[in-house]
């Protein structure tokens, strides 16, 4: 059986991972201009202020989308593909994050890229803020701890709302929210690991996403917006119920984000934990109805793991195996970067989400981070991936069992990462996700021509026969 008549098939990338052109045609400098690699599994931030020219920075060349953009989307198109999500460069519109008027040199760049994914038939899904906080409002305001940043974004949202309206339909606020609970820089350009500061550039930032829900609403009722949360998946360590109540509160931390967006006020147990740590969120007059108002129409998800919670759990924290929390699960194989590969978590992620907010869901984000090897037969290069294509069928074959069997809403799937961009983990490339390979190094050497894996002819099955292919095999 088919997946559902319309499903959106496709994949995701994000613009600080693969555009480049980090200051062409009045680019501003954003959080993610400013990340360098510091080795296999330590993305590191170096500086806030500028650029070091000794330093290398994934971001500023990337693949070199911005100039290869068209040869890109074809590709994309020449899979079938029904959607693209994408993000959208701040700091390209709003160079410094505040302006009043935007760089039309930004918006043309997107006009173009809307331009080519309608003559291939597909449908954008936009992100808003995708891990790119404008330096230039971080110096100014301090970043989303400011409340003067929901303006700024509110005034951004709006400009892209209007000059894409009837292009876009489909928009997400912010990448990954929940990413404020573990790296705050990232998430908010706040550099602290302070709890007070951290739910301080929440609140703002729920703020910002609730009011921008309530701008695209009114400037085109075809809108869509979504909230995009990293999909923790977690099970408990044993049956203890000491375990089980660490569990609880590991789900507390990661989905009170999706709570607040979706029901429109803070949960009680988020309110209870402030009281007693003495966290005061910035209230003014009317932020109720703004939040009450501004429930998101659906609820994104990224996927690529699961956990393993317990009593001793506090948090996450990123080891040389990968992202811990304290605990390991002895029935899952591991990826190269010790990521626990867990595709009946995706049925279980699309069910607790479903069964939580009762709002179609969609899997923006799910794929294999893996060592690509190129080689030569019959003088054409050529890139063999079975064990990517092994990773996606099966997390789609339990994506369609939640469809099926459980009764899911599930809108669609984009794959993370579709070409190899820069990996956000590491700063790498030679962590590789996508179908389609660029030759492009760790070091920002190579000439950037792209090859077709094997897995580029087995997606491109999957999307042309709406996952019935995926029976077949």
């Amino acid at each position: 059986m088919a997946f559902p008549q319309g499903f959106l098939w496709g994949g995701a990338t994000a613009a600080n991972q693969c555009e480049g052109a980090y200051d062409v045609d009045g680019k501003g400098l954003s959080t993610a201009d400013v990340m360098t690699v510091g080795g296999r599994g330590k993305a590191r931030q170096v500086t806030k202020d500028g650029i070091n020219p000794e330093l290398y920075y994934p971001s500023h060349v990337a693949i070199d989308h911005y100039h290869h953009m068209a040869e890109d989307i074809a590709l994309f198109g020449q899979m079938g593909w029904k959607c693209y999500r994408f993000s959208i460069n701040w700091t390209r519109i709003f160079p410094e994050g505040d302006e009043l008027e935007p760089n039309e040199a930004g918006l043309a760049f997107y006009d173009r890229l809307f331009d080519e994914l309608e003559r291939w038939g597909i449908e954008p899904l936009v992100t808003i803020s995708h891990f790119e906080t404008p330096l230039g409002v971080i110096r100014k305001f301090g970043g989303w701890e400011s409340r003067q940043m929901v303006d700024c974004y509110v005034r951004y949202a709006r400009t892209l709302f209007a000059r894409y309206r009837g292009r876009c339909h489909l928009w997400l606020t912010f990448n990954e929210i929940n990413n404020m609970s573990t790296n705050s820089w990232v998430a908010a350009g706040v550099d602290s690991t302070d709890e007070g500061v951290r739910a301080r550039a929440a609140y703002h930032e729920f703020l910002a996403s609730a009011l921008a829900v309530k701008a695209a609403h009114e400037i085109d009722p075809a809108n869509r917006v979504g909230l995009m949360y990293n999909g923790h998946l977690t099970y408990a360590a044993t049956c203890d119920p000491s375990d089980a109540i660490g569990t609880m509160k590991f789900e507390h931390l990661m989905m009170y984000y999706c709570d607040v967006m979706c029901h429109g006020r803070y949960p009680g147990y988020k309110l209870r934990q402030f009281e007693r740590e003495g966290i005061e969120l910035p209230v003014e007059a009317g932020d109720d109805a703004i939040l009450r108002e501004g429930t998101v129409d659906f609820v994104s998800f990224s996927y690529y793991l699961s956990h393993v919670t317990g009593q001793k759990t506090r948090g996450i924290f990123k080891g040389l195996q990968g992202i811990q929390t304290g605990y390991d699960n002895p029935y899952l194989e591991k990826s190269a970067w010790g990521w626990g590969v867990d595709p009946q978590g995706l049925r279980f992620i699309c069910n607790q989400l479903y069964d939580r907010y009762q709002l179609p869901v969609m899997v923006v984000e799910n794929g294999l981070g893996a060592v690509d090897e190129v080689v030569v037969e019959d003088g054409v290069e050529r890139i063999h991936d079975p064990y990517r294509i092994d990773y996606l069928r099966k997390h789609l074959e339990q994506l369609r069992l939640a469809i099926e069997e459980d009764g899911v809403d599930v809108m669609g799937y984009t794959c993370w990462g579709p070409i190899d961009i820069v990996a956000a983990s590491t700063g790498e490339m030679t962590k590789r996700y996508g179908f389609i390979y660029v030759d492009m190094d760790d070091a920002g050497k190579g000439t950037l021509r792209r090859i077709k894996k094997d897995s580029y002819e087995w997606y491109k099955r999957v999307c042309e026969t709406n996952g019935a292919s995926l029976e077949e095999e």
